[in-house]
């Protein structure tokens, strides 16, 4: 269910406000399907039972002419476990799919078989930005205008380095958030470039996963377009990670305090 956060809504005039939002829970949910890990997912805890039926007939675990099979619930305090058994002339296809599993561009945690493994531990964060609000909107204005694949096809998103000013560094574009933010980040490491007290700017919403790349990058600033998950901003609280988001042309939503 929605819960609710703290920001500072900083309109694009430089009016300040205290606001309150309703943030989405965000848990990962581990699957089992025969007694077989078979993927932890990062979901909305409801619906839990339609949620493994509809994945099942997605990974064809299980054909539309298959009767819906029972699933058992739990919640535990890392999450949820949901398991099923399927038939047994699906047992063959299920091992042979838990042998040649591939990654998919939207998921980053398929592959995870247990709730351990899915929450772990996050460094500090030990760079900061120099980066004041004026940068902040300055970058979002330039964004459109360094997303050629996007204006060609408006399918992908973008993750773009920016520099204390606000000027773009470097951008990469992929159909996946999480790609695209791995991208930046190998791309920097290729260039030998670094934050400079800069920041991240990425045209998607701020789920877990995203927090955890900028955290693990050492990013002094995360700044997304769309709203977090209650997850997310949670963990890069935890991490000393400040975050900017919703943000706009007009206002942003901020977690710590930005100069002006």
């Amino acid at each position: 269910m929605p819960s609710n956060f703290s920001f500072t809504r900083i309109a694009s005039g430089g009016a300040f406000s205290a606001e309150e939002r309703e943030l989405a829970e965000e848990v990962p949910v581990a699957i089992e399907f025969n007694g077989v890990g078979y993927a932890v997912l990062m979901a909305t805890p409801d619906a839990i039972a339609e949620l493994v039926l509809g994945f099942a007939l997605s990974e064809r675990l299980v054909s539309p002419a298959d009767a819906p099979f029972a699933v058992d619930v739990h919640a535990t305090a890392q999450g949820v476990v949901a398991r099923a058994t399927l038939p047994p002339d699906r047992v063959e296809g299920l091992l042979g799919r838990v042998r040649h599993r591939v990654s998919d561009s939207s998921c980053g945690l398929c592959g995870i078989e247990n709730l351990e493994q899915a929450i772990r531990p996050l460094p500090p964060v030990t760079t900061q930005s120099l980066a004041d609000r004026s940068a902040i909107f300055r970058a979002l204005a330039a964004l459109s205008g360094h997303q050629p694949l996007n204006a060609r096809t408006g399918a992908v998103h973008a993750a773009a380095l920016v520099s204390a000013d606000g000027s773009i560094r470097l951008v990469h574009e992929d159909v996946g958030r999480h790609n695209a933010f791995d991208k930046l980040i190998g791309g920097m490491r290729l260039k030998g470039m670094d934050w400079d007290g800069g920041f991240a700017l990425l045209s998607s919403r701020c789920s877990y996963e995203l927090v955890e790349k900028a955290v693990l990058a050492d990013c002094p600033l995360l700044v997304t377009i769309s709203a977090p998950t209650r997850l997310a901003a949670e963990r890069a609280q935890s991490a000393g990670l400040p975050l900017v988001v919703l943000a706009r042309s007009d206002a942003i939503l901020t977690t710590t305090v930005i100069p002006g």
